[in-house]
């Protein structure tokens, strides 16, 4: 049986390419997943993901177990089912989540009790409650339950969360096996690198999943506050010391600079709300930099939202247009913003890899930035 990763290149930069094998089909790396927290992504059918060149989304454990249930998707023969998406699913476990509510948890070395922010009523889950639900969900990749810190982090409480993150790593491994199935597919558990703002932590964190051998790794626990210059020195770091063997996944890291510089530290998943929220609240994402379209210097531009553009929006809608539809709350200008901003994306990862393969990333990356004028610019 083919294992999970197939590596198929690396750029003198360090950047990869590969394939991640599932059972619901093969996706391509480096790649993009779009975030469908409540099994959907945000305005959009599952048919204009595919359309798109979506091959992967990721859905949340947490929002699915409180609302509607996991018991319900699972009758409905899991998620790919329930949400009408053919292609593999990944499923957070949460840990974001009990980190960005934490006025409403407690963390204990069992798993962590929690109120729902939907009608207050109380909950407790286990790494190994966690896992069982993302089985039943039938997620094809599968994060176990972590412990996620803000930034900066203190000493001690980072070191007591990097090593329960690794002690329930290892019991979600132990529950079900680095690979099972549920729904009779394969499901994958990765584990997920902590450690906060401390190298020897993270160096001990990733030694430590190693040893567990599982079938791909993230990088958790940046982009939580911390100066973009240390989160991409943790970010290489971390991912230098995870097996070369195996998918390497940064978790939530989303602004498209930070996507071609964290490929060229040889990250190969990522995953960020960012394009879908921005382009709900009127920023798209062009290859000139951003574009907050409902400016007002937009409100008589007729030319396309990125003229180098070829998604849909871009070819048939002006900027004028999707100004005066966002301004008056028509749900058809979050559609077409949310598409645009996707469709970035997706074709920034599709150049990213064919230029991996064929060994220049580093004019990839020139010719990116030489355009690209970043918000802080």
């Amino acid at each position: 049986m083919r294992p999970l990763f197939e590596l198929q290149a690396v750029d003198p930069t360090g950047a990869r390419a590969g394939v991640l094998h599932t059972d619901h089909g093969d996706v391509e790396t480096p790649v993009f997943m779009p975030v469908g927290t409540q099994a959907t992504v945000k305005t959009l059918t599952p048919v204009q993901l595919e359309e798109l060149g979506a091959r992967l989304v990721l859905a949340n454990t947490y929002h699915l177990y409180l609302r509607p249930g996991v018991a319900l998707v699972e009758r409905a023969g899991g998620l790919h089912r329930f949400m009408d998406w053919p292609r593999p699913v990944i499923t957070d476990s949460g840990g974001f989540q009990f980190y960005s509510i934490a006025k409403l948890n407690r963390v204990e070395e069992d798993g962590v009790r929690f109120q729902s922010h939907l009608d207050g009523s109380r909950h407790f889950l286990s790494p190994e409650d966690v896992v069982a639900l993302e089985a039943s969900l039938g997620a094809d990749l599968v994060m176990p339950l972590d412990e996620c810190l803000a930034w900066p982090a203190e000493r001690g409480h980072a070191e007591a969360a990097t090593a329960r993150t690794g002690r329930w790593a290892r019991r979600s491994r132990d529950a079900r096996g680095p690979v099972f199935s549920h729904h009779g597919h394969r499901q994958f558990l990765f584990g997920i690198v902590q450690g906060a703002s401390y190298e020897d932590l993270r160096r001990r964190a990733a030694a430590e999943l190693a040893d567990l051998d599982l079938p791909g790794y993230a990088i958790g626990g940046l982009a939580v506050g911390e100066p973009k210059a240390q989160m991409l020195d943790l970010a290489a770091l971390t991912a230098s010391l995870l097996p070369a063997d195996r998918p390497r996944y940064l978790m939530g890291v989303g602004f498209p600079e930070d996507l071609v510089r964290c490929a060229a530290r040889g990250v190969d998943m990522f995953d960020c709300v960012m394009p879908t929220r921005n382009a709900r609240k009127g920023t798209l994402f062009t290859r000139a930099g951003r574009l907050v379209v409902k400016n007002a210097d937009c409100a008589d531009d007729l030319e396309p939202p990125d003229p180098q553009c070829g998604c849909y929006t871009c070819r048939r809608f002006s900027r004028a247009y999707l100004r005066h539809l966002l301004r008056s709350g028509e749900a058809l200008g979050m559609t077409l913003a949310s598409i645009h901003n996707l469709y970035f994306y997706l074709d920034l990862m599709r150049g990213m890899r064919t230029s991996i393969l064929e060994g220049r990333f580093a004019e990839f990356q020139r010719d990116f930035f030489r355009g690209y004028r970043m918000a802080t610019d």
